[in-house]
């Protein structure tokens, strides 16, 4: 059997993967806040259905044929269908999507704008910029350990030079990543949808409302595919501000100003490295968004199908959530790539933060790779709490950074 036309067509399964903001790659950002931007995003899809409904229930029945009276054809109409029409009648206008997608842009930036300290800090230690010296703490177990300074304390080591706004270094290249980034995600998606609506409507299917459509791994493949193609699209045209963010963020090492203004910072990149340098760790970027998003909806798949039962309301809540575990777990088990990404974006840019002694300048993402898999650093600046001292690692007051 066909699928029924777009107005009654049923919700996406929790189980699949939610539409992010694209602002950033969710590894980037805390869990809550992609949680909320996916739970927010569901519900005005949810609210755009109703008013389809609502309009498609209000819709007139077309008028009864006028007796042409003997001796008289009827003149055949050049209406389309009843359905056809109704079909145009009640889908979405160019103005509602421009709508929704202006929503999502403002969410996006003020999360943005909330997690841009957050980000800030976690760059530097992830160049392996240490400021503080460690000390002697508890962990989580209560067990006495010699620490690194939090979050807190290194954001309040940057307000104490640069004052509070210097917690938002890089904050304009960021959010234009995001809004640009946004507006592709969902025209990709758009774009998916109206070949489907375009099908549907060629092949004239008509078929009753389904309200509960189950789950195949088939849907889950073809859904999945669709959103790496439309997160990849993003991350291409977004990742040029994205090495701006965080050129601008690593001159705080150096105390450099040669990455301040958006247009000034292309100008030097273009002159510098040329077109290439725009797209300084792409690969492992793209690499992780896209082991992480299929990890993610196959574990969620797998969770929701046989881990949880349905039809109970409690085992339908936890499947609502099962997503954002799944993508915590998927991102942790990706975070290398993140912080390869990273690292590539700075390395040999002209900044002391992206050289010798900091880091050496690698011919390759995977020769950074081995380097870091040597060292034991693969994991650096996944967390920003409770810190401790590698083993086998000294502080250097002179470089501030472990060695």
């Amino acid at each position: 059997m066909g699928r029924g036309p777009a107005w009654e067509r049923p919700r996406p399964h929790p189980r699949l993967a939610p539409t992010p903001g694209f602002l950033l790659p969710a590894r980037e950002e805390l869990p809550f806040l992609s949680a909320l931007r996916a739970r927010l995003r569901r519900r005005s899809r949810k609210a755009g259905r109703g008013r389809a409904c609502a309009l498609r229930g209000s819709a007139k029945p077309p008028a009864p044929a006028r007796d042409p009276g003997p001796g008289r054809s009827v003149a055949r109409s050049a209406s389309p269908p009843a359905r056809q029409s109704v079909c145009r009648s009640v889908s979405p206008s160019s103005g509602a999507i421009m709508a929704e997608a202006a929503s999502q842009v403002l969410l996006g930036s003020g999360l943005t704008i909330l997690s841009q300290p957050l980000m800030y800090v976690k760059v530097l230690v992830q160049v392996g910029y240490e400021p503080l010296p460690p000390t002697m703490g508890r962990n989580i177990f209560g067990r006495q350990v010699c620490q690194l300074p939090g979050l807190f304390c290194y954001a309040q080591h940057i307000m104490t030079i640069d004052g509070k706004c210097g917690l938002f270094k890089g904050l304009t290249p960021r959010l234009c990543s995001g809004a640009i980034g946004t507006v592709v995600h969902s025209k990709v998606l758009q774009r998916y949808q109206d070949c489907d609506n375009a099908e549907e409507l060629k092949q004239g299917l008509a078929t009753p409302p389904q309200k509960d459509v189950p789950s195949t791994f088939d849907r889950v493949i073809k859904e999945t595919t669709r959103e790496m193609m439309a997160r990849s699209a993003a991350t291409l045209v977004t990742h040029p501000f994205h090495v701006i963010t965080l050129r601008s963020m690593v001159q705080f090492i150096g105390r450099e100003t040669k990455y301040c203004g958006l247009c000034d910072s292309i100008i030097t990149i273009y002159r510098e490295e040329g077109i290439l340098g725009f797209f300084a760790g792409l690969i492992p970027r793209l690499l992780g968004d896209i082991i992480s998003l299929w990890l993610c909806n196959s574990l969620a798949y797998l969770v929701n199908t046989y881990a949880l039962e349905s039809g109970v309301s409690t085992m339908n809540e936890m499947k609502s959530y099962s997503q954002a575990v799944t993508g915590f777990f998927a991102s942790m088990l990706t975070y290398p790539f993140v912080l390869i990404s990273n690292l590539m974006a700075v390395n040999n840019c002209g900044l002391v933060g992206g050289c010798p002694p900091y880091a050496p300048i690698y011919s390759s993402w995977l020769d950074c790779w081995c380097a870091l898999q040597k060292e034991g650093n693969l994991s650096r600046g996944n967390s920003l709490f409770f810190r401790k001292v590698p083993f086998g690692k000294t502080y250097c007051c002179d470089l501030r950074m472990l060695i």
